[in-house]
C-alpha cells in the first residue's frame, strides 16, 4: 500500500468509498468534492494494485469550507488541520489502511508547524470503531455538536502534535 496525493483520477473510486460509509459522513458528489479537493490542506489516497482504497480529506485555519464542524475550530484556532473525512474501503478494512493515513498526516502536520489534529466522530448514533480510533493517537473531546437536519451528535476531538 502507498500513500500518494489525490488527483481527479481518484475520483470515482473516492465517491464510492464515500457511498460506502456514507452512514457516517455527509453525502459527496463529483462536484463538490472537486471544490473540497482545490481547497484541501492535504488530500491523499491510499493505493493497492494502482487503485485508490483509502482517502483522507483535511483542511488547514482559514479555508472556505462550510462545514459546521469545521467552522467551530477554525473560529478557536488559527494553529490546526482539520480531518473532515478518512474512508478505507471494505476491501482492505483492518490492514492498517487508516492507521498509515493518520501517522502520514500528524508526521505532515508537524512538518508545517501545526500542533493539533481535528475532527469529530458520530456520538449518536454512536460509532464506536471511530472512538476507539481515535482514541489510540490520543485525540480527546473538546465539545459535542448536534446537527438539526440529520438529528446526529458528534464529539469534536483535538489530538494535540508534539515533537
Amino acid at each position: 500500500m502507498m500513500i500518494e496525493v489525490a488527483e481527479p483520477r481518484d475520483f470515482p473510486a473516492i465517491l464510492r468509498m464515500n457511498r460506502e460509509w456514507e452512514h457516517f459522513l455527509s453525502p459527496l458528489d463529483e462536484t463538490r468534492l472537486s471544490w473540497l479537493h482545490e481547497m484541501a490542506a492535504y488530500h491523499r489516497v491510499i493505493r493497492h494494485h494502482d487503485q485508490a482504497v483509502a482517502f483522507l480529506l483535511a483542511f488547514a485555519p482559514n479555508c472556505a469550507y462550510d462545514s459546521s464542524n469545521y467552522r467551530w475550530f477554525d473560529r478557536r484556532y488559527d494553529d490546526f488541520v482539520y480531518i473532515d473525512r478518512v474512508v478505507v474501503s471494505d476491501a482492505v478494512q483492518g490492514q492498517g489502511a487508516g492507521r498509515l493515513l493518520y501517522q502520514d498526516l500528524m508526521d505532515w502536520a508537524r512538518a508545517k508547524g501545526w500542533h493539533r489534529v481535528c475532527c469529530e466522530f458520530d456520538l449518536e448514533p454512536p460509532n464506536e470503531r471511530s472512538r476507539h480510533f481515535h482514541e489510540s493517537f490520543g485525540f480527546e473531546q473538546q465539545a459535542v455538536q448536534s446537527d438539526p437536519n440529520t438529528g446526529k451528535k458528534v464529539g469534536l476531538q483535538q489530538c494535540r502534535l508534539t515533537g
